[in-house]
């Protein structure tokens, strides 16, 4: 019987810009045996980011960038995915909008999470504008990353129920708890294809 070192994982990359409740979920999910991944790097255009935390935590390589030259950090980025020979990129409230070119050299291996059922409410604030169009539900969505905005290939969504009661921050916080259960299964889902 042939034992799994767990060398045989993808690599992955994380890109935060706060908490990084996500980035936590994602770690735990990691650790687990049947993670298809592993995470290597920890990106971050947010030297304050709270979610930094996790990468001394659970030793894990973190790379801060200033983001005012664009051009010039995400140049710096890719190397770094290079380098650290990153297989795939999970965006998890990295609130920087990357380029068409960064996006075409990494195409097909950039995830994102969003609180919202896309196609609807795409963009900031999600949480206020499904609540000023009265949805009965909201949820989160994990796609690809393409150029458009919240536009790429929708691989797995997750329904949450609005009460009468929910504002928007005890709705973002009904979703996040959701979101933290769905990344993890689209990645178990995108690499049993």
């Amino acid at each position: 019987m042939v034992v799994s070192t767990g060398s045989n994982k993808f690599k992955a990359a994380v890109f935060i810009s706060g908490t990084g409740s996500n980035l936590k979920y994602l770690i735990k999910f990691s650790k687990t045996k049947k993670s298809p991944i592993s995470i290597s790097l920890i990106v971050t255009n947010n030297s304050k980011a709270k979610g930094l935390k996790f990468a001394n935590i659970y030793k894990i390589k973190k790379k801060i960038l200033n983001f005012r030259d664009k051009k010039l950090a995400e140049k710096k980025i890719l190397l770094e995915l290079k380098k650290n020979k990153i297989d795939i990129v999970c965006l998890a409230g990295f609130m920087k909008i990357l380029s068409k070119s960064f996006i075409k050299n990494f195409k097909g291996k950039i995830l994102n999470i969003h609180p919202s059922l896309l196609p609807k409410y795409k963009g900031l604030n999600t949480h206020q504008r499904v609540l000023d169009k009265k949805e009965k539900y909201s949820g989160c969505t994990v796609h690809y990353v393409t150029s458009k905005l919240d536009s790429g290939k929708i691989i797995i969504q997750t329904q949450v129920k609005i009460n009468k009661k929910d504002n928007a921050k005890t709705l973002a916080k009904k979703i996040l708890k959701q979101e933290h259960k769905l990344y993890p299964k689209a990645l178990l889902k995108i690499f049993s294809l």
